[in-house]
């Protein structure tokens, strides 16, 4: 990433519909720096620039950056949250090898927003050929952007390239004067389960605190990442972030943090923490060091949604997967990949079981929006 100056990516990122800060030269430095996201790791950086020529220098890449993709070259699918492991399957099945491929994506984060950064139109075509041609050129058995802004959607599938869709869970703010305000919004039975669970939380002697920004100090992060490694150690995974990554959080993106830190008997026992670009949050993390009945929900949504009301923050993204989100009031909606294999054979199945998956996400949908847990107006 420091090949390209931070100035002109980050220049070519303001430009674009659906911006986020994790796409930012800072987020994809730390990453890379921190080993995060390396060839080790099984996230090895191919980064693809597109320059205009310069006056009398064509040919030289010297000119504006018109084009940019951070492309990740992968033996393996872990970290994406879009499943590919069957395809994998079918290829391997056939004497095939599916690995290595090339996803355009942000290691380890499943937050929609652009991912071919272009300053036009016909910039972003230009990036999606490069990138066919230096797959081919590679031997990479697919190219894989994963959630992609709609209009990306649009320019992919102009390409010929596959569509494909999964369910996030979103919380809209619908001009709420406080949290008392929103749950008036919620249907009577919902409603009454929120004021439960907060309510065991708050009887167990938890209390929050959230801190903005420069306001986390290295002790915070500190403690945020013991909780988040205990909880992915529990589940039985290493961490996919080192401490190194969140150092280059606070050195250079302080700005785009909130941590809610809870205690209990004076003791510090608890964590979530959400990205903050553009009057949009994200959740994004979690942990605990000891068990309370409803920590989860009160650390990772309800302080958060109180946070956004009292700050007026216009939509809360809770993430990947996670049904039981929806009882708190975090809405579907469709998030999108696009997908390009070499082999025909496979494209066209793969493009077979897409349109059939395609059905069943919304039916999916359609589903859950009959279930709101909104009132009716």
């Amino acid at each position: 990433m420091h090949d390209v100056s931070a100035k002109d990516w980050d220049s070519l990122l303001g430009q674009q519909t659906e911006a986020t800060p994790f796409m930012s030269h800072a987020y994809l430095c730390a990453m890379e720096d921190s080993g995060s996201a390396s060839a080790k790791s099984g996230w090895k950086l191919c980064l693809l620039t597109l320059r205009h020529s310069a006056l009398g220098t064509k040919g030289t890449g010297g000119g504006r950056l018109a084009g940019a993709a951070a492309l990740y070259i992968k033996p393996h699918s872990y970290g994406e949250y879009v499943f590919d492991w069957a395809w994998a399957d079918a290829y391997q099945r056939h004497g095939l090898n599916y690995y290595p491929k090339a996803v355009a994506a942000v290691p380890f984060t499943p937050v929609p927003g652009s991912r071919l950064l272009a300053d036009s139109p016909a910039s972003q075509s230009a990036l999606l050929s490069a990138m066919v041609e230096l797959a081919q050129q590679e031997g990479w058995s697919s190219l894989h952007v994963l959630f992609l802004s709609n209009e990306e959607v649009k320019a992919t599938e102009a390409a010929g390239w596959l569509s494909r869709h999964t369910v996030q869970f979103h919380w809209h703010n619908d001009s709420y004067t406080d949290f008392e305000h929103f749950l008036g919004a919620m249907n009577q039975e919902k409603r009454k389960k929120i004021k439960q669970e907060r309510r065991k939380v708050s009887e167990a002697g938890v209390t929050f605190k959230a801190f903005e920004g420069a306001q986390i100090q290295s002790t915070d992060w500190d403690f945020f990442y013991k909780c988040y490694s205990q909880t992915y150690f529990e589940h039985g995974n290493a961490p996919y972030l080192s401490r190194e990554f969140f150092q280059g959080m606070q050195d250079h993106m302080a700005q785009n943090w909130v941590l809610f830190i809870a205690e209990k008997d004076g003791q510090r026992i608890a964590c979530s923490l959400i990205g903050l670009f553009n009057q949009v949050a994200y959740g994004r993390y979690w942990g605990a060091l000891e068990r309370v009945d409803c920590l989860h929900f009160e650390a990772c949504y309800y302080q958060p949604i109180e946070w956004c009301i009292r700050q007026g923050v216009v939509r809360f993204e809770g993430g990947a997967q996670g049904e039981h989100k929806m009882a708190r009031a975090l809405l579907p909606v469709k998030a999108n990949s696009a997908h390009w294999l070499a082999h025909p054979g496979f494209a066209d199945a793969v493009e077979r079981y897409l349109e059939k998956e395609g059905h069943g996400v919304q039916a999916y949908l359609e589903n859950l929006e009959a279930r709101s847990p909104l009132k009716l107006k």
